[in-house]
């Protein structure tokens, strides 16, 4: 039987690398250069008199290109330098598209929420003059009713002529007109839109009409095409084999669609939805020729002869609070970015129910 001898000297700990000689460059490097290249940016432009913060900052940052460049060929070779230096670029680029992103979200908020109170959610803009308070609950109202009767009737025309399209249509001559038509509709002006429902309800309900359902038929137009694109692409991604499964075992095509096709796709198609809402939502052309403009609540959208059935949105709200100020301007402007931050809030709330839904309603595939 044999034993193992250790050995009795002691084990040597390995030296630590050192990151600039190994190949690698540490992490503070890029903090460091980046307060160096800051430093040399202010003192370069402080000998022109130009100290202006953006030109620091721009500046800077190319001096910090540089010398993350130099430093990483030299450590870490010429790759992994350019490698670097993309990144970086990157970084800039979405760091320039938040930019407007919270600088509007910031102006929105702060001047907002000077007249975020009880009575602009509950009064109207009937009898209000002056340095009156107003609110804008007409405008609420008349959004949510517009936008809900373009969602209901845009929602099922775009996901069934998308089927249609996936399942249905193949490359045959109607769906190439289809999908040419919806590219052509994509593109359209919205005020277009709006011409062409109030000339189709001045055939129907006579001149000048101006009601709630031609604004929501101005939506559908534009909102449409936006269904159609996104449940089309969504039904592509759709693996064949599920279909084929269903179809080995002897389940109907249409039964197929509806049981296995649309429930896999159903995250996308909210999604969609979703999207095509925060399009239509914040028109403003087409609302100003086919819903007009109204003082009062009115909740009736369809139009009726010898009543004024005028509905306002809360774009439109915006649009003549700006347009026309009046004698007080300040209290206009207030009620101006109030609306704003409604939509944007209602907008927000739109995409945490898609979210909700699609998560709620997605195909399950763990156990």
């Amino acid at each position: 039987m044999s034993t193992v001898v250790q050995d009795p000297r002691p084990t040597e700990k390995l030296p630590e690398k050192n990151p600039l000689t190994s190949g690698q460059l540490p992490p503070w490097i890029e903090a460091a250069a980046g307060l160096v290249a800051l430093v040399v940016s202010f003192a370069v432009l402080s000998l022109f008199g130009a100290t202006n913060p953006a030109l620091v900052i721009v500046l800077g940052f190319v001096i910090f290109l540089a010398i993350m460049y130099a430093v990483s060929a030299g450590v870490e070779g010429s790759r992994q330098a350019s490698n670097r230096t993309a990144k970086y670029v990157v970084f800039l680029a979405f760091a320039l598209a938040l930019i407007p992103l919270l600088s509007l979200i910031w102006d929105t908020v702060s001047k907002g929420i000077q007249r975020f109170d009880a009575a602009y959610f509950t009064h109207s803009m009937s009898g209000v003059y002056g340095d009156m308070a107003g609110g804008a609950v007409h405008a609420i109202w008349g959004t949510l009713i517009i936008t809900g009767i373009a969602t209901l009737i845009s929602v099922p025309i775009g996901l069934f002529t998308a089927i249609y399209l996936v399942e249905y249509g193949g490359k045959n001559a109607l769906a190439r007109g289809i999908t040419f038509l919806v590219d052509v509709m994509t593109g359209i002006p919205s005020i277009v839109a709006g011409l062409f429902a109030f000339s189709v309800f001045v055939l129907f309900a006579g001149p000048g009409t101006k009601s709630g359902l031609a604004g929501a038929v101005a939506l559908c137009i534009l909102m449409i095409p936006y269904v159609v694109r996104n449940a089309e692409e969504v039904l592509r991604l759709v693996p064949r084999g599920l279909r084929e499964a269903s179809f080995a075992l002897g389940v109907t095509k249409w039964r197929t669609i509806l049981k296995v096709v649309i429930p896999t796709a159903i995250s996308g198609i909210v999604s969609g939805v979703i999207l095509a809402i925060a399009r239509i939502i914040g028109e403003t052309a087409p609302l100003l020729v086919t819903a007009g403009l109204a003082t009062t609540l009115v909740t009736n959208p369809l139009p009726t002869e010898g009543v004024p059935n005028q509905m306002t949105t809360l774009p439109v709200f915006v649009y003549y609070q700006y347009m026309q100020p009046g004698t007080s301007p300040d209290a206009n402007y207030a009620r101006a970015w109030a609306g704003a931050l409604v939509l944007i809030l209602i907008v927000m709330a739109l995409n945490l129910a898609g979210r909700f839904i699609a998560a709620r309603f997605a195909p399950k595939t763990k156990k």
